[in-house]
């Protein structure tokens, strides 16, 4: 039976000093390459510490059960893919709106290659439950953001909307991306890339 996760954060340790951040760091690396090489039920604590070169005893001294392990994880990714959006928000100003296209459609999908345990994690069905609703809205507002940045005369209320159909049409390069066997991909991707150029030249001059 799995312990509730306000309980299991209460009973976690966090780390006070370097060394103690460091051993959770190589804990949550060692996670994530378990999860990915054998799905989140199929991997151990035991497995996890074994990776980590750490005694099982450390591995709940932090994370008590394999859903705390689990949700830090999904809170380390969460944060990684806010503060990408927001560094590409930064640059954007330099970028042509081709290339913001196509650094958009690509964006989601990079992320998810880098970080293949955040796939696991929030698609499984027998991972923790993950609040995808609250990263879901939380990407949307970095993307309204970084569109408001280039429409200045758009209201709230249409810079939202575009946040809405510019996050959808990420998710459609998802959908391609990772289709398997899907013939013409890349002009999938490529045409796309131009929708999305043309939603923006539309955003951002009308």
């Amino acid at each position: 039976m799995r312990m509730s996760s306000q309980k299991s954060s209460e009973a976690r340790r966090v780390p006070q000093r370097q060394r103690g951040h460091e051993r959770v760091a190589a804990l949550v690396e060692a996670a994530s390459e378990c999860f990915v090489e054998k799905g989140y039920e199929a991997t151990t604590m035991t497995e996890v510490a074994a990776r980590a070169g750490a005694s099982i005893g450390s591995l709940y001294q932090f994370f008590p059960t394999k859903e705390v392990l689990a949700q830090a994880l999904v809170e380390q990714y969460s944060q990684a893919v806010y503060a990408e959006l927001g560094k590409l928000a930064e640059q954007s100003a330099k970028w042509s709106t081709e290339e913001l296209a196509q650094r958009l459609c690509a964006f989601l999908v990079t992320f998810r290659k880098r970080h293949p345990a955040f796939v696991i994690l929030t698609e499984s069905a027998h991972a923790p439950s993950v609040d995808g609703l609250t990263i879901r809205r939380r990407v949307r507002a970095e993307l309204q953001a970084l569109l408001a940045r280039r429409a200045p005369h758009r209201s709230n209320d249409e810079m939202h909307a575009a946040a809405v159909v510019v996050q959808q049409i990420m998710k459609a390069a998802i959908a391609i991306h990772t289709e398997p066997g899907m013939p013409g991909r890349q002009a999938a991707v490529t045409q796309l890339q131009h929708a999305m150029q043309l939603y923006l030249h539309d955003v951002f001059g009308g």
